[in-house]
């Protein structure tokens, strides 16, 4: 197996960063200041591919010295609203009781950018949350601190294992980093540097 050299994740996330290194990939991290807004009339994975690529953006310096940038970003979206981080213990409540009994989709955009090519793609997972009590939303909150997750939860954490009945699709997506299509969009990439 081979992936490009001088790999540079784009990311401040804990969980993207495990998984790439459990991947057997080498990698840095470097991280620049981004801001995340984007044009009102996205929906959906537009939202998401918009951001990673906005990300990618601004990596010029990295690319243009030869190294193979990742960029990624996860939204949650139920009933086509887009749950994004909350910002306090109410705000995740809320997020956590949209979710509660219903189905949703979470969908991650990742972008592989270096100087002869720029991928980019979207995964999207279809989650399933059985009815969330409000004593199992708060504990959640009070234990787990979720502020800096998409709708308000991580699957890996004690909400996913108790709380998800269902899932359809990459779990790995749902954690933020869709493995299987980083993986094989690296591979051709190392196979076919110029295509």
């Amino acid at each position: 197996m081979h992936f490009p050299t001088d790999i540079v994740l784009a990311s401040g996330s804990p969980r993207r960063q495990s998984i790439l290194s459990e991947m057997g990939i080498s990698f840095e991290v470097i991280l620049h200041t981004i801001d995340e807004d984007f044009p009102s009339s996205l929906k959906g994975s537009e939202v998401a591919l918009y951001l990673a690529n906005k990300k990618a953006m601004a990596y010029d310096s990295e690319v243009e010295s030869g190294k193979t940038v990742i960029t990624a970003d996860t939204i949650v979206c139920i009933n086509n609203e887009i749950l994004n981080k909350p910002g306090n213990a109410a705000e995740a409540f809320t997020m956590l009781q949209s979710l509660s009994g219903k189905t949703h989709e979470v969908i991650t955009a990742v972008c592989i950018r270096n100087k002869k090519k720029t991928k980019s793609f979207a995964t999207t997972t279809r989650v399933t949350f059985k009815e969330l009590s409000k004593e199992e939303i708060d504990y959640y909150i009070v234990t787990c601190k979720p502020f800096d997750k998409a709708g308000g939860y991580g699957i890996q954490e004690w909400i996913g294992m108790i709380g998800i009945s269902a899932i359809e699709g990459s779990y790995y997506n749902v954690v933020g980093f869709p493995a299987h299509e980083v993986y094989q969009n690296l591979v051709q990439m190392a196979a076919n540097p110029a295509s």
